[in-house]
């Protein structure tokens, strides 16, 4: 049984939490379990004390199910342990309760030596209190034995989904740090481009004006000098521009060398990177944060090697990974990574039957489609 009740992550993650909340309705059918009993009794008060019982687990369940606050969960989750453990001696399905006790434990503790203990116990006390009741070893054992895998596996997915929430926040921290060093970047070198030149156009206008009446010719020199300086700011303004351009793909291998290392998966990029158009490398900057999101998402890999490559006819763009692979179908990252391509005339390919291996052809500047040019 794999449960998976709201988890406290960041906003992003919540609506999965909230589709995993409606498909934990599904495992209630489980507890079909407490009617066994009852129904072979086919007495009056045992459907009236299992009715009572099965209430307050309902509430109990879907309490755990759609409780944000952790402390509110594990005072649910410490109360369906102490409902199965009191109920069990009159009902031998009640046994199942354990189960999903155990599958709820992951979601009270982010401890995993705890959280492995108290899943062990659970399966413990299923099996413990059914030998001490005089059930038989079927009855107790199936219920012990699956609660263990019931917890293991909601451990597992609970794990991964905290994991995935923290990588995600981590990779966002990242972002906004690279944006407010470049804006801090950009505003030191404009204040460094056109602080002196502007100061300098400022005095010289002045001055201009003020010998005007009385010297029109220094006037009219002032006033030349003033426009030679502009078209010199003028031109430090586009060479500025053309750098912030060349770096943009420099600064996108930097940030996704530290978003891998955050996932435990190593980059290798060894040759330099190439001089590209600025349509070009706006592109393949973009190309690269969605192969890493996805690399860090959904590939499980250990290492991935990035090719970059300028021939004369064509850029190629290539990252392969050590993961699982194994891509059915594609999403809207790599729909929209296709279309993007396409407005450059590129090509996109992908193979994944071990690992993950993307290849982007993208044709020289002179061979682009028309319109597609800066």
């Amino acid at each position: 049984m794999n449960e998976t009740p709201a988890l406290s992550c960041p906003q992003r993650t919540r609506p999965i939490a909230r589709r995993s909340r409606t498909i934990n309705l599904v495992w209630l059918a489980y507890s079909v379990f407490f009617f066994v009993e009852p129904a072979q009794r086919a007495t009056l008060s045992a459907w009236g004390v299992t009715a009572l019982m099965y209430a307050g687990f309902l509430a109990l369940y879907l309490g755990l199910v759609y409780a944000n606050d952790l402390r509110l969960r594990t005072a649910l989750a410490v109360l369906l342990a102490i409902l199965g453990i009191a109920y069990y001696p009159f009902n031998a399905g009640a046994g199942v309760v354990f189960i999903y006790v155990a599958a709820f434990i992951p979601v009270v503790t982010e401890s995993m030596a705890l959280c492995l203990a108290l899943i062990a116990a659970a399966a413990a006390t299923a099996a413990l209190e059914g030998w001490v009741l005089g059930y038989s070893a079927w009855t107790w054992g199936i219920f012990a034995f699956f609660a263990l895998p019931s917890g293991a596996s909601n451990l597992f997915w609970i794990v991964r989904a905290r994991n995935d929430a923290r990588l995600n926040m981590a990779q966002e921290q990242i972002e906004h740090l690279a944006q407010v060093a470049e804006r801090e970047r950009i505003a030191r070198d404009l204040h460094d481009v056109l602080g002196h030149t502007l100061s300098l156009i400022v005095l010289k206008s002045e001055l201009a004006g003020k010998v005007l009446p009385g010297d029109p010719g220094r006037a009219q020199r002032e006033i030349a000098e003033v426009e030679q300086t502009a078209r010199r700011a003028l031109a430090e303004v586009r060479e500025t521009i053309g750098g912030y351009r060349s770096e943009g793909l420099a600064a996108e291998l930097d940030r996704a060398r530290r978003t891998l290392a955050l996932a435990g998966v190593t980059l290798e990029h060894e040759a330099p990177l190439p001089r590209l158009a600025p349509l070009v490398e706006s592109a393949l900057s973009l190309v690269l944060r969605e192969c890493v999101t996805n690399i860090v998402r959904h590939a499980r890999a250990a290492r991935c090697r990035l090719t970059i490559a300028a021939e004369p006819e064509r850029t190629l763009f290539e990252i392969t990974d050590d993961g699982r692979g194994g891509i059915e179908r594609e999403g809207n990252g790599l729909r929209g990574m296709r279309e993007r391509l396409a407005t450059l005339g590129g090509r996109l390919a992908i193979d994944s039957d071990q690992g993950t291996r993307l290849r982007v052809e993208i044709p020289a500047p002179a061979a682009l489609p028309q319109g597609s040019g800066a």
